[in-house]
């Protein structure tokens, strides 16, 4: 068996869809994917993620053995045993080592990422914000993510996703920069992948209304004035027709 990945994923433990009950044709509200895992030569590394609607709601730091929570309030609710992510691992890796030898070590084939940055709400210069650079497309997953501000290294305020399993299994990546908007500052998001010949650098700036000259204000007065007072001339007018009109009409008697 030839493997177009060296790369082996472990099996998504479990798939829970919830939606309403009735209808023949079923549509999932809501998704969880629990238990997925992958391991890869590189590193060698691997990954072992809860989710929730394509979002994170824990991870098994491997090198730690702990459950990392996503918010700790989720860690509040429940808890997870890092141990059974660690068995899951190992079972991957096992399996990854004897599929590489039957593909005679076929390496894996580099796609190429998608790169998109955007702001979580409308930009207000002075009011707090968050950038997001959204990587999809990530195979195999090894890639690095960070945050320029006008030219130079950003990494305070940032914090990144785990690898998202997308239904091709490919991956997705999302990276997030805490920021208060300026006139003065330009943003990048630079990816670093095997898929890339380069370094791609996604740019960002605000886009800030330009303020209007002082020609141009005097002529938006002088129209908006023009349409007033065109305004009044015309309903004095027709109120003047109004009372012509509607006055008593006055009929003469035969001598």
């Amino acid at each position: 068996m030839v493997l177009n990945r060296a790369l082996i994923l472990g099996a998504i433990a479990l798939t829970t869809m919830m939606s309403p009950s009735g209808g023949e044709d079923i549509v999932a509200d809501h998704v969880g994917t629990y238990g997925t895992d992958f391991y890869q030569s590189h590193g060698p590394s691997g990954q072992y993620i809860h989710e929730f609607d394509g979002d994170e709601l824990f991870y098994v730091d491997l090198g730690k053995k702990e459950t990392v929570w996503r918010l700790p309030m989720f860690g509040e609710l429940t808890s997870f045993d890092p141990q059974g992510a660690l068995r899951n691992i190992a079972i991957a890796k096992h399996n990854l080592d004897s599929l590489t030898k039957r593909s005679n070590f076929t390496p894996a084939i580099n796609e190429v990422p998608e790169v998109t940055v955007f702001s979580k709400s409308p930009v207000m210069l002075g009011q707090p914000n968050i950038l997001i650079c959204h990587v999809d497309n990530i195979f195999p997953p090894v890639i690095n993510i960070t945050w320029l501000r006008n030219g130079h290294s950003v990494t305070e305020h940032v914090f990144e996703t785990s690898f998202l399993l997308r239904s091709d299994y490919s991956y997705l990546r999302i990276s997030y920069l805490t920021f208060l908007p300026s006139d003065d500052d330009v943003y990048d998001c630079k990816v670093e992948h095997w898929g890339l010949d380069e370094p791609l650098l996604k740019h960002w700036e605000p886009e800030i209304p330009a303020p209007m000259s002082e020609l141009t204000e005097t002529v938006v007065c002088a129209l908006g004035l023009t349409v007033g007072l065109v305004g009044i001339m015309v309903g004095t007018v027709l109120i003047t027709r109004g009372l012509r009109s509607g006055g008593p009409s006055r009929h003469q008697g035969p001598l």
